[in-house]
């Protein structure tokens, strides 16, 4: 989308307050890749996360916000607002969809619908959504396409030009580039654009596989997993309760349950330390257990330099005066991943785990812990699947600090919340014919205290995994032959207890529910741009 025909678009849908810069706080929106559920320290996890765990005691936590289960459809729904069928980035069957999905012209993303309010928009990190960052309104942008070498991409862009590829034995490495990346983005900023506020997507690749991660953060967990997979978990979910979090039954580990892709002649490179099902920890060989602790080693080394590289960025913040009114979040784009598989340089099974010429994946045993206390994993709509950590750090804007917020929400509510804040308000009748009222909600009456936001209900599709929530009830069904299962999260959000057979007539409502809302979004992604 050109640059003129971006802002006749905003001049067409947008009603926009007068501009005063200071009323309108700073926003870094931080997302993590594959990160689960309790894998932050203020989440229950034993991970050192002191800059996060920081900003979740100056700030809230969200205990029941959800994303779209896969990365393509949350980060669409991240920065447009709507759901990812509605905009065509996730499967709509008959229509051009999915990861390679082209938004129709009335979905731009949130830097576009920011600029009439005076934000310079910054992107550094992973992208996954349709076009380029600068022809999507970011003014300067690193967009690390090559996910699978963290040590050596072939393939990354500043400000949509192709770079040359990193070659193997240099310093790079992804989750540094990208946190350097903002930081020069910010000093750039404070220096030619003082006055305005920012927006700056920080979007980490890490935790997704392949798992690696500098020898010097691999070495603070090296013996730390050592104990297995279910004492880890019962640790954090006991320190979960310690922290406060609502009263929820540990789910049952599914056994039998795997990776939601089949890749055999993976298991057969990886080798013998390999398993990829959530076996009891006293049931592996020797030879398993060292595998898979090394591999969580890795994971936990991964986040940890997440959050150092947070620290940095945030460093940057305080040093332009701008910490106090510049509203943080962080959140993960689905639950941790039970996936395994080998790509990109392949797997040498003599590398150091971790290492440039490794290529390991989390697997279901250690994603069962991540999610912790949740059942399944990414791809699924269970809870294991779409829960995700939401901290929200505002000190001008919130008061409540180190609390908990129990409300529902979406990554469709954090357009709402961002052009709320900017004091931007997208007018239903001056909108583009084409295009629907926006789904989400703004979070910004819960900054303030907890209650209930106005809405019908949650909605999820992903690969035939298909949910709904409508205030505590909940239907979600495991792939296209799934069944329905129903479940009441007020108290039994671990999905334990199917109530299909007890309550008939609301898995019927709801059920009826969740097809009504796939006609209308499908309908929406067929309609002409």
């Amino acid at each position: 989308m050109s640059l003129l025909l971006r802002w006749t678009f905003c001049l067409l849908i947008c009603s926009v307050a007068p501009i005063v810069a200071a009323a309108r706080p700073n926003i870094l929106l931080v997302l993590a890749d594959d990160l689960g559920y309790s894998d932050l320290g203020c989440y229950g996890s034993e991970i050192a996360t002191p800059h996060l765990d920081a900003l979740a005691a100056g700030g809230l936590r969200f205990t029941q916000f959800y994303n779209s289960g896969r990365c393509w459809p949350t980060r669409g729904s991240l920065l447009t607002g709507y759901y990812a069928q509605q905009i065509r980035r996730d499967q709509v069957p008959g229509v051009p969809s999915g990861s390679r999905g082209t938004r129709p012209a009335w979905a731009p993303l949130l830097p576009v619908l920011l600029q009439p309010a005076g934000y310079r928009s910054y992107h550094s990190g992973k992208w996954h959504i349709d076009s380029m960052p600068i022809a999507c309104g970011f003014d300067r942008s690193y967009y690390l396409k090559d996910q699978g070498r963290f040590f050596n991409p072939l393939v990354h862009y500043e400000d949509d030009v192709k770079l040359p590829a990193v070659p193997k034995g240099t310093s790079f490495y992804g989750t540094t580039a990208i946190a350097d990346h903002a930081i020069a983005s910010l000093k750039q900023h404070a220096k030619e654009h003082p006055d305005a506020p920012f927006f700056q997507y920080l979007a980490f690749t890490a935790p997704h596989f392949p798992l690696h991660a500098l020898p010097e953060d691999i070495a603070k967990y090296r013996a730390r997993y050592r104990s297995g997979w279910e004492q880890i978990r019962a640790e954090r979910f006991a320190k979960q309760q310690q922290l406060g979090f609502p009263a929820v039954a540990l789910s049952d580990v599914e056994r039998t349950l795997g990776p939601p892709y089949p890749f055999p002649k993976a298991m057969e490179t990886l080798g013998d330390g390999e398993v990829n099902l959530p076996l009891p920890w006293h049931a592996l060989t020797d030879e398993q257990r060292a595998f898979q602790a090394n591999k969580m080693a890795v994971h936990a080394a991964m986040i940890d330099r997440i959050d150092q590289e947070l620290g940095r960025v945030l460093d940057q913040i305080r040093s332009m005066d701008a910490f106090e009114e510049t509203l943080i979040l962080f959140l993960s784009d689905n639950g941790a991943s039970a996936e395994i598989m080998v790509r990109a340089d392949g797997h040498d099974p003599q590398a150091a785990p971790g290492s440039a010429d490794s290529y390991l994946c989390l697997g279901p045993g250690w994603s069962t812990v991540s999610n912790t206390p949740f059942r399944r994993h990414k791809t699924w709509v269970h809870e294991g699947g779409i829960a995700t950590p939401l901290i929200a750090h505002w000190p001008q804007g919130i008061a409540d600090r180190g609390a908990l917020r129990h409300t529902p929400g979406h990554v469709i509510d954090i357009a709402a919340t961002l052009l709320q804040l900017a004091e931007i308000e997208a007018s239903p009748t001056s909108r583009a014919a084409a295009a629907p009222s926006p789904p989400g909600k703004s979070l910004l009456p819960l900054f303030s205290q907890d209650q209930s936001l106005d809405r019908e209900c949650l909605w999820w599709s992903h690969e035939g995994n298909r949910g709904l929530r409508q205030g505590d009830l909940k239907v979600v069904a495991a792939g296209k032959a799934g069944a329905w299962e129903l479940y009441n999260l007020a108290d039994d959000r671990s999905e334990q207890h199917d109530l299909a057979d007890r309550q008939p007539a609301d898995l019927k409502r709801l059920v009826a529910l969740w097809e009504s809302k796939d006609r209308e979004f499908s309908k929406t992604a067929r309609q002409p741009q």
